[in-house]
């Protein structure tokens, strides 16, 4: 429900929204928008964004009106009786819906930024606790590969590295699908797991952890970044399983000299592979650099909003011998931690999401 004091505030913006609306598509008429492909592309990107919310917005102002034509019945004491009848059921019929469509209208605009983000950059590395950190790291990646699976996402691996006894040091994925970001954007973290690990021989719980860093892939259009201001290092592959090492120079490594960020990638024996692979993902970091300082600037006062993917911030316990997770964050336990290893996440997502939601609210 909308409160009363927000309600003035969310229709000034909507108003705001469907005006801005209304000069995009101006723009796309003129012939100098339609010869130039970036804002072209730009500016339709944020038409498709505002859509939405702008039809729901037209539904809602007609329903205003004929919420209104109904109360001017109810308030002519010379209407007939049946009429005013007709028009109090209407009318009660009518506030209703509206609340409703303001309800929807509210929650599809506080999460809209989120909603519009179809692709991502997961990585995932252990923490503390060595080969059993590791495992744990693989396990992670194995719940979102089958939940994204699941959604009919599109799952790509980026970069991967394994340790001797089947953990995982580092894997990296683009996984992209509808609103992605407002589901996964939540599970950038610190998890951490309490379990008897395979390597233990005498039955101990140890508590180990690994790392989850998600973040938002932008697309060339979002992000530019001159290859001058990047260094670029070739190099032969090395480590095991490489068939071409020692013969052709097919490692890439990235480092964009204002920020310091590198990245190294040796996965493919093709050179031009791995390069394509490491601008993706040094483009990502780079854009969430910067956007992350942006964000700092202008959300201040919400620091404790969820999903920040701080990697320093412990967000989930997943504890094996009671079969539970906990997500610290909205202090939720579930006792069906078999299913959420097997990649069923769902339950936990919808509570962050709604959390969420409520943080947002008040902070609307």
């Amino acid at each position: 429900m909308v409160m009363p004091e927000k309600k003035d505030v969310l229709l000034t913006k909507l108003d705001q929204i469907e005006q801005r609306y209304s000069e995009i598509q101006k723009q796309l008429a003129e012939p100098a928008i339609a010869a130039d492909s970036a804002k072209l592309v730009a500016l339709s990107k944020e038409q498709g964004k505002l859509k939405a919310i702008v039809a729901k917005y037209c539904e809602y102002k007609t329903t205003a009106r004929h919420i209104a034509d109904a109360e001017q019945i109810l308030q002519d004491s010379t209407a007939d009786k049946e009429l005013r009848a007709l028009a109090k059921e209407e009318f009660d019929q009518l506030q209703e819906k509206n609340s409703g469509l303001l309800e929807q209208i509210q929650n599809t605009l506080m999460m809209a930024e989120e909603m519009g983000i179809d692709s991502v950059i997961m990585e995932i590395r252990p923490g503390t606790g060595g080969e059993e950190a590791a495992l744990f790291a693989r396990d992670l990646y194995n719940m979102y590969v089958r939940y994204a699976a699941d959604r009919k996402w599109k799952i790509e691996q980026l970069h991967f590295s394994s340790t001797e006894k089947g953990g995982f040091r580092e894997v990296i994925l683009s996984i992209k699908g509808p609103g992605i970001w407002s589901e996964l954007g939540y599970e950038g973290g610190a998890h951490r797991v309490q379990r008897v690990p395979e390597t233990e021989t005498q039955g101990r719980i140890h508590t180990s952890a690994a790392t989850v860093v998600v973040l938002p892939e932008p697309e060339e259009l979002d992000i530019q970044i001159n290859p001058n201001d990047v260094t670029e290092h070739v190099s032969r592959a090395s480590g095991p399983g490489g068939q071409n090492v020692n013969k052709v120079s097919s490692a890439i490594r990235l480092e964009h000299i204002a920020t310091g960020i590198t990245v190294s990638i040796q996965d493919e024996t093709s050179q031009h592979k791995n390069r394509a692979k490491a601008w993706r993902i040094l483009r990502t970091r780079v854009y969430e650099y910067y956007d992350s300082q942006r964000r700092a600037e202008r959300e201040s006062q919400r620091k404790t909003m969820i999903g920040s993917g701080d990697r320093s911030e412990k967000i989930r316990t997943y504890n094996f011998p009671q079969n539970r997770v906990t997500d610290h964050r909205i202090n939720l336990s579930l006792y069906n931690l078999d299913k959420i290893m097997d990649g069923d996440i769902h339950e936990l997502i919808a509570a962050l999401k709604d959390y969420d939601r409520q943080q947002r609210l008040k902070n609307l």
